[in-house]
């Protein structure tokens, strides 16, 4: 399921790419290649198909990104492998913290003055 997701949230991210590589912001982009008068879709309909298209992939991304959250928290599984569990036990417990001796430092030689 997982693999699917991401499968399907990798075409999405590419299809949306080349979307919005196609329009250009200052009205061009495939809108103008549409303006001779054999156009089959007029340039206002060019340009409202290409935001729909943007819009729709755009949500569709965050859905996909939504569904892939909850099927990764999701799938984790508990294992019965008695190895496993005991190295997590053995990871999981406090290690012993090194004695508090106190540490004595050699005193330096009192020097007296004449």
């Amino acid at each position: 399921m997982y693999s699917l997701l991401l499968i399907i949230a990798i075409i999405v991210c590419v299809l949306l790419v080349l979307i919005v590589l196609i329009q250009n912001p200052k009205g061009g982009g495939l809108s103008s290649n549409f303006s001779s008068s054999s156009q089959l879709m007029g340039v206002q309909k060019t340009g409202d198909f290409l935001e729909k298209g943007t819009w729709i992939l755009a949500i569709s991304l965050m859905v996909l990104s939504m569904a892939i959250n909850v099927a990764v928290k999701g799938g984790t599984e508990k294992s019965d492998n008695p190895q496993l569990k005991e190295q997590i036990d053995k990871a999981s417990k406090p290690v012993a913290a090194p004695s508090t001796t106190p540490v004595t430092l050699p005193s330096a030689p009192a020097t007296q003055k004449k």
